[in-house]
Order: C-alpha cells, then structure tokens, then sequence
C-alpha cells in the first residue's frame, strides 16, 4: 500500500514538472493571458458555489419563514381547538340529533335533513359558504357531529350537494 502511494506520488511530481516546463516555456503575454483565465474560472466557481446559493437563501428565507409561521399558527389552532372539543361533555343522542335538526332548520328549503342511525345525510341547494360554514361550526359544537363523507359543487349561487354526518355518540 506504501509502494502505491509512493508511486502515486512520484507521478505527480513528474506530471508538475512538466506542467511548470510548460509554463516556462510560454511567452509572457500567453502567461498573463492564461493567469487571468486562472482568476475569472475561479471566480465564476466562487460566484457559483458559494455566492449565488447564499443569496438565494437569503432571498428565499423571509418568505419561507412567513409560510412556515403562518403554517405553525394554523397547526397551533388545530390543536387548541381539539384540546377544547376533546375537553368538552359528550352530548347524549337524542339532543345530538335535536341540535342537528335545529341547525339544519336555519338554513330553510335549501337543506335536507335524512337520519339513519349515527349518520345524517345533509343536502344542500345554493347555500352560501359562510351559512355552511356557520351550520358545521354549530353541528360540531352543538350535536357534537363531524363530516365524514362531502359532495360539494360551486355553482353561482353557492354551494349544493350532500353532507354526510356522524353523530356525537359516533365514534
């Protein structure tokens, strides 16, 4: 293994020896003209490897941290909104179901309200997106019901399709 080192560095020593032979015997102008080929390729290799990158980052970063901060708060009302419902008494069924039906009435002929078992199934025609989300707001407090299952189209009066529900008493 010594033996291969060494030959290693025996042809190096003759491979820049013979690059300064080379070296010497170039005219001064192709010298100079060589030297600052040297500088600009090693500035480009600078300016590319170590320059760009970094300014890129510094660049990108505030936008990043934005998203990701915005990001961070988003998770953080989620888990403090689990904290509370997982907090919170379980309702028994038949208010579920009477919490459920109540909300369902608040959006009037434009909601349609069929219950089978632990589930409800909520139709909708042109309902608004605040009135939607006001009556999931109300059903997840109030009947202790999630959404397991939506159909939902946008049409120009609003949302319409169906809402599948699972009771508080569902697990």
């Amino acid at each position: 293994m010594n033996a291969t080192a060494n030959e290693q560095m025996q042809r190096l020593r003759v491979w820049r020896e013979m690059l300064r032979a080379r070296w010497r015997a170039l005219a001064p102008r192709e010298r100079r003209l060589l030297s600052v080929l040297g500088v600009l390729v090693g500035l480009l290799l600078l300016w590319l490897l170590l320059v760009q990158p970094a300014l890129r980052t510094l660049r990108e970063a505030p936008v990043e941290i934005d998203r990701l901060e915005a990001q961070l708060q988003r998770m953080q009302r989620l888990a403090a909104e689990a904290r509370e419902l997982s907090g919170t008494a379980p309702v028994a069924p038949a208010q579920s179901l009477e919490a459920l039906r109540s909300a369902a009435q608040r959006l009037g002929d434009r909601a349609k309200l069929t219950v089978a078992g632990e589930r409800a199934t909520l139709t909708l025609t042109g309902i608004e997106g605040q009135q939607l989300r006001d009556f999931l707001a109300e059903v997840r407090s109030g009947a202790r019901a999630r959404p397991v299952e939506v159909q939902l189209t946008r049409a120009g009066q609003g949302f319409s399709g169906s809402l599948v529900l699972a009771l508080g008493s569902a697990s």
